[in-house]
């Protein structure tokens, strides 16, 4: 298939896709709930082209690397359709961190994304996150003193509430440890309220004198405590689906004739997309599990070393964590909607080869393990 088709069905991919962790779909929201005030009233972005785009954690390439005055493995992709109508028209994209950046900006946008602007501060905001995860990415805004509108973040009120009990029966044993027994579960509520707000600064005073950390130490270290949270909990609630996409990525059958690209690609990709799959849960599951064994020495050992040691490591850690889970995330929920449970939807040899390639290009951190040498490129 000729570049600029699979260029665009890639696009077209992107925007229909569920997949939150890689993707903020602003143009599918204003889309999709063009009625609702607030958008207007409380936009993402000033720039109007710039609050209609795309924005897309992307694995940066071998190819692309040369646009970058320093080695980077993920860069925030921002894509602005020619036409929101019609996404088979294209889009124009610019990447924060490339060469030409302030230049490229500035031809797309204008001044409104010029250095110190509103947008940019968002833009670099966004570009500090290792994921687009929709409630770690309205913490984040908020914490800066931003709040777009609700409608522009895919979060309901039953995944917060989710959240909130997993979050609570976590740090149960820090409100027992400090408060007694007695009023564990209001005080446990209350806890979450504030970590998961934006008050850590005054909520956490006798934690933050117990650990001895600065402010900066002291916030940071929260936030990405917070993230680590989250993170576990978007774990627990894909594994469920996990051994079912597995199973399904190794034994889907495309359907109809196969081309030289496809016929070489197809039967080791499977092998090694399962493989980069669990070996990227089993790196969150390691890195969770530094904050498992912090967590109990503070509240069972009444040790607060190795929280604080935990508190400090966590931002270096974050991004690692952030970028693995977020790949995960994007293959479950991807796949998930490309090909709902208990429904035959049939996919050709290259849409398939497609998928594929997209899931190996997210999961390039781990490419120490067999490369994939048969891989044709792929545009995007």
């Amino acid at each position: 298939m000729a570049a600029p088709d699979r260029t665009i069905r890639s696009l077209i991919s992107l925007e229909r896709s569920a997949s939150t962790a890689r993707v903020l779909n602003l143009v599918a929201t204003h889309r999709k709930v063009a009625e609702d005030p607030t958008l207007a009233e409380r936009p993402f972005f000033q720039n109007r082209l710039l609050n209609r785009g795309i924005i897309v954690k992307h694995r940066v390439r071998p190819s692309e690397r040369a646009m970058f005055a320093k080695p980077v493995a993920t860069a925030t992709k921002i894509m602005v359709p020619m036409d929101g109508s019609d996404l088979r028209c294209g889009a124009r994209f610019l990447m924060m961190g490339q060469r030409d950046f302030e230049a490229a900006a500035d031809q797309m946008f204008g001044d409104l994304v010029g250095p110190n602007t509103p947008d940019r501060q968002i833009l670099e905001l966004i570009d500090e996150l290792p994921s687009l995860d929709p409630f770690l990415l309205r913490e984040h805004l908020k914490r800066h003193g931003f709040e777009p509108a609700r409608a522009y973040f895919a979060i309901t009120d039953a995944d917060i509430q989710r959240m909130y009990e997993f979050v609570r029966q976590e740090v149960m044993a820090l409100v027992t440890l400090s408060a007694g027994e007695s009023g564990g579960a209001m005080a446990a509520s209350k806890l979450v309220e504030k970590l998961l707000s934006n008050s850590i600064d005054d909520s956490f005073g006798p934690l933050k004198e117990v650990l001895r950390l600065s402010d900066k130490d002291y916030q940071d270290g929260v936030f990405c405590w917070r993230g680590f949270l989250y993170y576990k909990w978007v774990l627990a609630e894909l594994t469920p689906q996990l051994g079912q996409v597995l199973v399904e990525l190794a034994t889907i059958r495309p359907r109809g004739p196969n081309t030289p690209d496809t016929s070489r690609y197809l039967p080791s990709a499977r092998t090694r997309v399962e493989g980069l799959v669990t070996r990227a849960v089993a790196g969150v599951n390691e890195m969770l599990a530094v904050y498992d064994k912090a967590f109990r020495s503070l509240t069972v050992d009444g040790q607060p070393v190795a929280f604080r040691d935990f508190l400090l490591s966590a931002p270096a850690m974050f991004m690692a964590l952030g970028e693995q889970t977020g790949a995960v995330q994007h293959i479950l929920s991807f796949w998930r909607y490309r090909f709902p449970s208990g429904r035959q939807t049939p996919a050709d040899p290259e849409e398939l080869m497609d998928i594929f390639l997209d899931f190996e290009d997210g999961l390039a951190f781990l490419n120490e393990l067999a490369p994939a040498a048969a891989a044709p490129q792929k545009v995007a």
